[in-house]
């Protein structure tokens, strides 16, 4: 089965989002530093990812139910699974992430691999921070963590003093 990719670009509140995939599923979900041309049409099999992502920032949605069309090695795939584990609106950390994946030494090799996830906000490395809790490491800018980091506490935990 050949595959034709179609691409679609939206606007989101953090930025223009390109999405490309086929009948395979979703192969990325990226977030563009430029601002770009939003899409007049969104093709037929990116449709469902254009309504998700649109109920989540909306805060309408807290899980993704997508067909991805993962490309990376197996090491990255793995990475990329475990990220789908992190809870809406918590947070963990590389070290964590790693011991799950069987070997805390992987820890750069985690990072790296996070750093490289296809698709943005879909498998949630913006939940991903460093052991002392800073926001580090995010292809999309901190800015763009930080924001979806608060977009996804939303009003439900506030201080008590």
């Amino acid at each position: 089965m050949s595959k034709s990719v179609a691409v679609v670009y939206i606007k989101t509140p953090i930025g223009i989002c390109e999405i490309k995939g086929s009948e395979l599923g979703v192969s990325q979900v990226s977030i563009l530093d430029d601002e770009g041309t939003i899409s007049e049409t969104v093709p037929r099999v990116l449709q469902n990812c254009v309504i998700q992502l649109e109920e989540y920032f909306k805060g309408d949605r807290k899980v993704f139910d997508l067909q991805l069309d993962y490309i990376g090695t197996d090491f990255q795939k793995r990475v990329w699974k475990s990220l789908d584990n992190i809870p809406y609106g918590k947070t963990t950390t590389y070290l964590k992430q790693a011991r799950l994946l069987g070997d805390e030494k992987a820890i750069r090799a985690v990072a790296t691999a996070n750093g490289r996830n296809p698709f943005w906000i879909v498998l949630p490395c913006h939940r991903v921070v460093g052991s002392d809790g800073a926001l580090t490491g995010y292809a999309g800018g901190l800015w763009r963590k930080k924001w979806l980091l608060e977009h996804e506490q939303g009003c439900e935990q506030q201080s008590l003093f």
